[in-house]
């Protein structure tokens, strides 16, 4: 059993109030992953103190130092990816496919923003006479990095990464979910050199969250969660300083009558149930023309109903545990509210009476319509809805109506359609014959509407290293 610690101004701490949460296998109660710093605000406090000695010093390491620092890191991942798959399994819940496509993603992510941490550059202007106008990009300070728990190590590595490439120092809160993953980068980033005074770790509920988002010398703070919490998130960074957020998502596949009905069935159903569900981009709404809609939904349940359920380390499973029993509450919640509303359970709807894990089986409705709280809320869970479009613009009228505008996605061989959704689909992510899930590494990522702040996009491009930089204009002339 692991022993975990908070990490502040470079020395591995409890909780100053002593208090501690265990964190299970949801797969297995009887394992218990760890025990760790419920942190107070307290906590946070001190961190951000530490922080703030160390931020000169770090911000004045070379590019190159830092970069070679991220690839070390890196390289420290890769070592220890075998105990890191079977750690992630169990904390998390994973199957082992999907806890290996992570640990090895993360790395590259390192890597990427090592090479960022190079490329950072300002612009030079014309102007009148002698002078000369340039801008510099410095650090903006220090950041608060607030991290969600289905993806423990890729997404956290998708905030420090650019973060410390930039020069900034960062506090660090993970899901109280996945504990042991955040510390375990964080192990790895001070392996690899960074000075333990530059990055600080808080483990706990969400109190200890927003003690960051709230605490006025952090500069930035970049979230990814629920639209809930991030709202509040937004609330309490307010209009003086900058906030990241990438939240919720009801992701509709749009499904054409000239599409392969199997090749569309199987992309949903990786979409739908592929990390249980449990994926702000997964694909929860089929929005199916009648042409094609009664053979699709055939195929979609089959497909489902061939998945198995059990645990992520178990050969042959296709999917794992819901992380916690409050995932699994939340999905059976909602599988009542859709029976409720009048949409027709097809399959699924029901827990894995495994008696030690909290197991959902696929789930898929139809007769959706957008008025229903399943059509329109995010379960966070597999659970898939379909709906009938009589044509290309009802479906993409239907795609659209949502508060959400994370990922969509349309299966067609017509081309024009295609780009035509491309266009008038909003959402900040379409996907074009491929699942609503799976994003490369460099490109862009963010949403519309709820989905986003809409400010600057995480994951690469452009607006993501400077949401991390401030930019200085300098007006220089040659003499007085």
């Amino acid at each position: 059993m692991i022993e975990g610690l908070n990490l502040i101004d470079g020395q591995w701490v409890p909780s100053s109030s002593g208090a501690t949460f265990e964190r299970r296998n949801p797969a297995d109660h009887d394992d218990v992953i760890g025990v760790f710093p419920d942190s107070t605000e307290a906590d946070v406090d001190a961190a951000v103190s530490a922080l703030a000695k160390v931020a000169p010093q770090w911000a004045a390491t070379p590019p190159e130092r830092r970069a070679a620092i991220l690839e070390a890191a890196a390289a420290h991942l890769e070592a220890r990816a075998g105990e890191l798959v079977d750690e992630l399994v169990r904390e998390e819940g994973k199957t082992l496919a999907e806890a290996t496509m992570e640990v090895g993603r993360t790395p590259m992510n390192l890597r990427f923003y090592a090479g960022e941490a190079l490329r950072t550059t300002g612009s030079t202007y014309p102007t009148p006479g002698e002078g000369l106008v340039i801008t510099l990009r410095e650090p903006v300070g220090i950041v608060g990095a607030i991290t969600p728990w289905n993806f423990p190590l890729n997404i956290p590595s998708r905030k420090l990464g650019p973060a410390l490439a930039a020069g900034n120092v960062v506090v660090f809160k993970p899901s109280e979910l996945t504990p042991l993953m955040g510390q375990r980068l964080v192990e790895a980033l001070l392996a690899g050199g960074l000075p333990a005074g530059a990055l600080a770790l808080v483990q706990g509920s969400g109190r200890a969250g927003a003690a960051v988002a709230a605490d006025e010398r952090v500069d930035a703070v970049t979230f990814t969660g629920s639209t809930h919490v991030g709202r509040a998130i937004h609330a309490a960074v307010g209009p003086s300083r900058r906030s990241q957020l990438e939240m919720g998502g009801k992701n509709p596949v749009v499904v054409l009558g000239d599409a392969d009905v199997d090749k569309a069935a199987a992309l949903i159903v990786k979409g739908a149930f592929g990390l249980s569900g449990q994926a702000c981009t997964g694909t929860s709404r089929v929005i199916a023309v009648d042409a094609i809609h009664d053979r699709l939904l055939d195929r979609v349940v089959e497909l489902a109903e061939g998945i198995t359920v059990g645990p992520g380390a178990d050969p042959g499973v296709g999917m794992g545990a819901l992380a916690s029993a409050g995932q699994l509450s939340k999905f059976l919640e909602y599988v009542q509210i859709g029976r409720d509303e009048g949409a027709e359970l097809i399959c699924g709807g029901v827990s894995l009476d495994s008696g030690n894990g909290y197991f959902a089986v696929p789930t898929v409705f139809a007769g959706g319509s957008p008025d229903m709280r399943v059509v329109t809320e995010e379960v966070f869970g597999p659970l898939l809805v379909f709906l009938r479009a009589s044509g290309f613009d009802e479906a993409v009228a239907l795609a659209n109506d949502t508060e959400f505008g994370l990922s969509a996605g349309i299966v067609t061989n017509d081309v024009t359609k295609a780009l035509a959704f491309a266009g008038r689909s909003e959402s900040g992510l379409v996907k074009i014959n491929q699942p609503t899930t799976g994003m490369s590494m460099n490109a862009p990522f963010g949403g519309y509407k709820a989905s986003s702040t809409q400010t600057h996009k995480e994951q690469a491009g452009e607006s993501m290293m400077q949401f991390y930089q401030a930019e200085k204009t300098v007006y220089l002339s040659p003499s007085v």
